[in-house]
């Protein structure tokens, strides 16, 4: 994440992992969130939290999840079904299950067929959000396995040349184990920037980049805008989002494909809704483990991802820059920070944390 988005230390209260995680952990709980469910939804918000990922961490989607469970929108007691299943894939029906609760549960059984048949791949319709989709992804890593995770998102981001949302974020994951070297672990939306950093964006006050949006009539903005109040996925917008390139002349193709790859893979393989059609917030995912050992040696596999990342790190920086990093280096770094010295949480999320406590009737257990 930019640094940009990361939270000031004047604006923030550092407070331990252990105490994140029960407060999340409660306030699943009164959810109607079964007790492993509301612990193992911790662990994925927190997860983005210590991996310097807030967008997908508590300050962000927390809150908008117990606003969904207060509509019904999310099933806390979902009946996960397997519509379709072969020796390698299956087809999961979550019953409106919360995709970061959800899709562990999927890799899962991605990864046992991964075991079995060299491949695994879990396609998951009828879902809600699904979170840090690395962190579903990173489920593969201590199994020796290549992870990946993917999600189709409701419409928020222009097709190229379109002036109406017809394509979500659509973000791609996949996470790799090295040896001695930390995991390769990449990431990211198809569309030039994901949503929830639009919110941080509007919560820390700062302008959006250039080429990051469009005009209500689909044109880029190619100078810097101030970033709407209240930003919130599908609230209306006077800005719309772009696909992973901005401009045509940039590559929005590309991203705008890639985009169109997901849904493909998450939703329409799967027999289920494709992200434009009306009546969601469904989700639909898809995960994936890939066992190394159908393919080569383990070791020689490991020896030569830590070739590989170590050549990319060494790479003579260009002028104005200190080093080379290579996906999931800052997030390693970021880990390690707010281990030791706490995760950095806002001002305004902390007054959040106290208010939804004292009105849960639960222990406010942050400092």
């Amino acid at each position: 994440m930019l640094e940009r988005f990361y939270v000031d230390e004047a604006d923030a209260v550092r407070v331990r992992e252990a105490d994140l995680r029960a407060n999340v952990a409660s306030i699943f709980e009164k959810m109607n969130v079964p007790p492993e469910d509301a612990v193992l939804g911790a662990d994925a918000l927190v997860t983005a939290d210590l991996r310097g990922v807030e967008t997908h961490g508590v300050s962000n989607m927390l809150r908008a999840y117990v606003a969904g469970y207060n509509r019904d929108e999310i099933n806390p007691t979902p009946n996960l079904q397997i519509v379709r299943e072969t020796a390698a894939t299956a087809n999961m029906d979550s019953d409106r299950g919360l995709g970061i609760i959800v899709t562990p549960k999927a890799m899962e059984i991605a990864i046992e067929k991964a075991r079995n048949t060299g491949l695994g791949m879990v396609t998951i319709t009828n879902g809600r959000h699904l979170g840090m989709a690395s962190y579903h992804a990173m489920m593969a890593l201590k199994h020796d396995m290549i992870g990946m995770c993917m999600t189709g998102c409701p419409p928020s981001v222009l097709p190229t040349f379109g002036a109406v949302p017809r394509l979500g974020t659509n973000p791609i994951a996949l996470a790799a184990p090295a040896g001695e070297e930390p995991p390769f672990v990449f990431d990211a939306a198809t569309s030039v920037i994901a949503g929830n950093k639009l919110g941080l964006a509007s919560r820390l006050g700062l302008d959006l980049e250039p080429g990051w949006v469009a005009d209500g009539d689909g044109t880029p903005l190619m100078d810097p805008v101030p970033a709407p109040r209240d930003w919130a996925p599908g609230s209306a917008r006077r800005y719309q989002q772009l696909p992973l390139g901005s401009t045509r002349e940039g590559g929005s193709h590309k991203g705008y494909g890639l985009a169109c790859m997901v849904d493909i893979l998450s939703g329409i393989l799967a027999g289920s809704a494709f992200g434009m059609v009306p009546g969601r917030p469904n989700f639909s995912h898809m995960v994936a483990a890939y066992n190394i050992e159908a393919f080569t040696e383990i070791d020689q596999f490991k020896s030569l991802m830590d070739d590989f990342l170590r050549e990319l790190k060494s790479t003579p920086p260009a002028p104005g820059h200190e080093r080379v990093i290579v996906p999931g280096q800052l997030e390693v770094e970021a880990t390690e920070d707010r281990q030791a010295n706490g995760i950095p949480l806002h001002k305004e999320v902390v007054q959040w944390f106290q208010d939804i406590c004292n009105e849960l009737g639960i222990a406010y257990r942050l400092s």
